[in-house]
């Protein structure tokens, strides 16, 4: 895990969980935006993905995504100021599975385009996955541009050797049962302050299961913004500047709210 600390006296700290097959140098623009406003980052590589031992294929058990998104926070934690949890794709899912189960100490949480339904599947096995081999080799096939519209990451993503979406069939199925687990959760999630952005194009997953998951909370403060035209990834899109207004608003709002001077 890393640290980046603010730019100027820090307002508080931001825990960033990413999706799946992706890593933290996806988010350098976000992180950056976040430390030039005065927020401090934590941030790691899911197992698995990016740096720390990533993989072609994966087939990580999913309680060791959550007990890193566990760790992720304890680290978060120890400047004594105010936490927020930022998750996207399946990061945003393993956000939500740990605030149901842990009595997690955080000012809010913003989630962005969570996997509850995928609408994205392996094409080639996609009518045969429950008898596959669990040790069977598939690909997710998600390519940068069902994730964004942004050209520039078009570039980049050329030379990312840590992206794949290579899977086994076993983690798949793991993947399916996960996201059921997480949206028929009985009782509510921690009532904190709550942002969920949905991408209005999403090519990835159907997004409505998500705003149901919403509105089943018990929570007395939360927002909910659709993003129309954009597409999955809402921190890559050519509109980010607005995302992370939006997402900054929410975060000033939230800490004004524990007595805090922004």
């Amino acid at each position: 895990m890393w640290k980046w600390e603010a730019e100027g006296q820090p307002k508080a700290v931001v825990a960033i969980v990413h999706n799946a097959y992706e890593h933290h140098r996806r988010y350098a623009w976000f992180i950056q935006k976040l430390r030039s406003s005065n927020f401090h980052v934590v941030m790691g590589d899911l197992p698995g993905h990016g740096m720390q031992d990533g993989r072609m294929i994966h087939n990580e058990k999913f309680d060791t995504y959550v007990n890193y998104v566990k760790r992720l926070l304890e680290v978060g934690l120890v400047d004594g100021l105010p936490l927020f949890i930022v998750g996207h794709g399946l990061g945003a899912t393993l956000v939500m599975r740990v605030l149901q189960t842990e009595k997690v100490v955080c000012a809010g949480a913003i989630l962005s385009s969570p996997w509850l339904a995928l609408k994205h599947h392996p094409a080639k096995y996609s009518s045969v996955l429950t008898k596959l081999s669990s040790s069977m080799k598939i690909n997710h096939d998600i390519e940068i541009e069902l994730l964004t519209r942004n050209t520039e990451m078009y570039l980049e993503s050329k030379n990312d050797t840590l992206y794949s979406s290579t899977i086994t069939a076993g983690w798949y199925r793991e993947l399916q049962q996960f996201m059921k687990t997480v949206y028929n959760h009985e009782g509510s999630m921690r009532n904190i302050p709550v942002l969920m952005h949905i991408a209005g194009d999403d090519k990835i997953i159907h997004y409505e299961p998500a705003k149901d998951w919403l509105l089943k909370q018990e929570m007395t403060e939360f927002q909910y913004k659709a993003w129309k035209g954009l597409f999955h990834d809402l921190h890559q899109e050519p509109e980010r500047e607005e995302v992370f207004l939006y997402t900054e608003a929410f975060m000033h709002t939230s800490l004004r709210s524990l007595g805090y001077i922004v």
